[in-house]
């Protein structure tokens, strides 16, 4: 699933290339991705690309007829195509393509069984409610210690899907969240509620460094090779039956409420029940 790492990286990309490009055609090949069918994608050809932008695993296409807001769900991507670039005989699953007035073309694709790509075009990217919705982000430059704190919580809500609610933390997924709660020494089953403030200053601090670092890492990758670079870069996710980076312990594969994991069991041991704190 493409994360606000590597969608930072692939908004940064393609900025440098279509800011002040016309939109020359949209050919969308999968009409199940339009979300708005009253404000089609086609409706933007002719329209000048302003700007882009980020909204947690979202990107935003500011034009000068509204904008274009594209969802990846958890295998969609972006293949981008420079002017001078012949066409690749590869099969791949294209859902749409959007062509510029100097020849390069984004080919929009989802990978997965499941088709959960989407598109919309809207006057302000918070008509959407997934996006109005969204809370802070942790690659902002201001996101605080305050808001991540309003974030958890006390909630009794297992850590690792509480990282991936995107109404409470924007950006985070599966492999993120696996990595940062390594990072933080926590087990992904502990809930917000009984973390002590120990815990919880480790776990904001994981959150900023582990993304920002990433992203950081990312910064000038074509996107062909962000998901290669994403994957290569994993301290525990993905690496069932490994040896942990920290401290040589196998790295186990675990299932919480049909969601998987992978963690250090001696990194992110569980307390025993008399050590735990109690939610007061």
């Amino acid at each position: 699933m493409p994360e606000s790492p590597e969608v930072q990286a692939l908004v940064e990309f393609l900025d440098e290339r279509v800011v002040g490009r016309e939109i020359a055609e949209i050919d969308v090949a999968e009409f199940r991705i339009v979300k708005t069918r009253g404000r089609p994608p086609g409706s933007l050809v002719g329209a000048r690309i302003d700007g882009l932008q980020r909204f947690g695993k979202h990107v935003g296409f500011d034009t000068t007829a509204g904008w274009l807001m594209l969802g990846f769900g958890r295998n969609g991507w972006i293949r981008w195509h420079a002017p001078d670039e012949p066409p690749g005989d590869e099969a791949v699953p294209e859902v749409a393509r959007i062509g510029l007035d100097d020849g390069a073309a984004m080919q929009i694709v989802d990978t997965g069984d499941f088709l959960a790509v989407t598109t919309s075009v809207v006057d302000a990217p918070a008509d959407l409610s997934g996006i109005a919705g969204l809370g802070p982000d942790p690659l902002d430059e201001d996101f605080s210690q305050d808001e991540f704190e309003r974030a958890l919580g006390t909630r009794r809500k297992q850590i690792k899907a509480l990282l991936q609610e995107q109404t409470s933390l924007a950006g985070i997924g599966n492999a993120y969240s696996d990595e940062i709660l390594h990072r933080a020494r926590i087990a992904p089953t502990r809930h917000a509620a009984v973390l002590d403030g120990d815990e919880r200053q480790r776990l904001f601090e994981a959150t900023v460094d582990v993304l920002r670092g990433a992203a950081a890492d990312r910064r000038g990758l074509p996107p062909d090779r962000l998901k290669q670079a994403k994957v290569a870069a994993m301290a525990v996710h993905g690496r069932g039956g490994e040896a942990c980076p920290v401290c040589g312990t196998t790295i186990v594969d675990r299932v919480f409420g049909g969601a998987s994991a992978q963690l250090c069991p001696h990194c992110q041991s569980e307390p025993s029940p008399a050590l735990r704190r109690r939610p007061g």
